[in-house]
């Protein structure tokens, strides 16, 4: 008991996911054929799961994250304003042609590893990886697992989903841009709301208070420095002050940033872009990522065979992921159904594609996205295409409310805790829940004006 009250409080979440899950499957809550399915159809997530965070991890020790960073903030020109746009282009590009967990995971470490170069507080750029991977994942198949199943069951192709989608899809870009300036990145904003998570060697101990330790995720500046607005080079090199002298406005551009070790840079650059090239040739996701990390796993094991540990398997995600779905499954099986049913309703008009948006946003933050889309999916009357797409806008948009309201959301926390980067939750819950209100109205109007 001592041991599972000393784990972080995530850990115990995920411990007690998989336990209701199996209970609910023990006492028959949950039929052996839905547990079976549900898991058949996980399996290649968990795949996908293990070995993109593995890829990640490596490709971070090998400075490639840095190396970006530094690229993006030099583009930037010292304007933050500039820097602010360069951010959202980025994110919303990364995930509309690629997809919402491949920005979660790649471009949350280029991301926070950008922060130590511009001397501001991490967090602004970190809501923008997690706002952006949901909010701009409307547009393309690829962009989101759930617009796949939507335009498999609407019949439209990528093209017609992209011409039903753009205007959705700008209406949330546009107002996460808001919602980002104004929560995270005017000024006065984006100098606060700092915080580091205890790293796994200190349980208990804010890393903020640990001024001579390093942070808790590799590739992590110290706290204080990140603070201060002041971290140097993520991997320890030069620290300095990057602002530019009485302006807050503006910034100091940094140095290129030249990697420690090149060979092991370009192996997991080249595993990172394979990766990319994989997905947009349309290889199966866990497919894509094992190979890529496979490669990265051999590249340290010639040159830095240390790194090489069990801790970079994302334990907690391969456990609390399963639970949550024999959870949700059980949930499905017990009445959601019927009562998605009589949520959504049967209106294809203007009012049921509020009612169908407000059901799937709702709904993502307390369970998942993605099952209460294939809930919802199924309570949908097959002819109401715009209703559907309603759902898929709510189920889309909506989950940047709680932490497990989306994978992209869980794989996103599970990176800026690897970094001791730590976002208040009553902060991420207060402007998620105006983000989601307001980008998922504005987008199902705009879906109604371009029906």
């Amino acid at each position: 008991m001592r041991v599972f009250l000393r784990l972080h409080v995530l850990d115990r979440v995920a411990i007690g996911l998989l336990v209701v899950g199996l209970l609910c499957l023990a006492t028959g809550l949950l039929p052996t054929g839905s547990a079976g399915d549900a898991m058949t159809r996980i399996a290649p997530l968990l795949a996908f799961l293990g070995t993109v965070i593995v890829l990640a991890e490596l490709t971070s020790e090998a400075e490639v994250f840095d190396v970006v960073a530094a690229r993006v903030a030099r583009a930037g020109r010292g304007s933050y304003a500039a820097l602010f746009l360069l951010c959202v282009v980025f994110a919303s590009v990364t995930t509309i042609a690629l997809n919402l967990d491949t920005t979660a995971v790649l471009l949350t470490p280029v991301m926070l590893a950008l922060a130590s170069r511009v001397g501001i507080a991490p967090v602004p750029l970190a809501m923008t990886t997690v706002w952006l991977a949901n909010t701009a994942s409307l547009l393309l198949p690829v962009s989101n697992l759930t617009n796949l199943l939507a335009a498999d069951r609407v019949a439209l192709s990528p093209l017609g989903l992209a011409s039903r989608m753009w205007a959705p899809q700008l209406a949330a870009i546009a107002v996460t841009m808001v919602c980002l300036w104004l929560f995270y990145w005017r000024r006065g904003k984006r100098d606060g709301g700092v915080a580091a998570l205890p790293g796994p060697d200190a349980q208990g101990a804010s890393l903020s208070a640990r001024t001579d330790a390093p942070a808790a995720g590799p590739g992590a500046a110290r706290a204080d420095d990140v603070r201060a607005g002041n971290a140097g080079d993520v991997r320890g090199g030069r620290a300095g002050d990057v602002r530019g002298a009485g302006n807050a406005d503006r910034y100091r551009p940094p140095e290129v940033h030249r990697p420690a070790d090149p060979v092991l840079f370009r192996a997991c650059g080249l595993a990172c872009a394979g990766f990319l090239i994989a997905i947009l040739a349309d290889v199966e996701l866990w497919v894509a990522s094992a190979t890529a990390a496979a490669v990265a796993v051999a590249a340290f094991a010639v040159r830095r065979r240390s790194t090489l540990r069990l801790s970079l398997v994302p334990w907690r995600l391969l456990v609390m992921v399963p639970g949550m779905f024999l959870v949700v499954e059980t949930v499905n099986v017990n009445g959601l159904h019927d009562l998605l049913a009589s949520a959504v309703g049967h209106d294809g008009g203007l009012w049921g594609l509020f009612r169908a948006a407000a059901v799937g946003g709702g709904l993502s933050n307390v369970l998942n996205n993605l099952p209460v889309y294939l809930a919802g999916e199924a309570a949908v009357p097959v002819g109401n295409h715009d209703q559907l797409l309603a759902l898929l806008i709510g189920t889309n948009v909506g989950p940047v409310v709680t932490p497990w309201a989306s994978l992209a959301t869980l794989l996103w926390y599970e990176r800026c805790h690897a970094y001791g980067v730590r976002v208040p939750v009553a902060r991420l819950m207060g402007t998620g829940a105006v983000l989601a209100v307001a980008a998922v109205l504005a987008s199902v109007v705009a879906l109604t004006l371009t029906a």
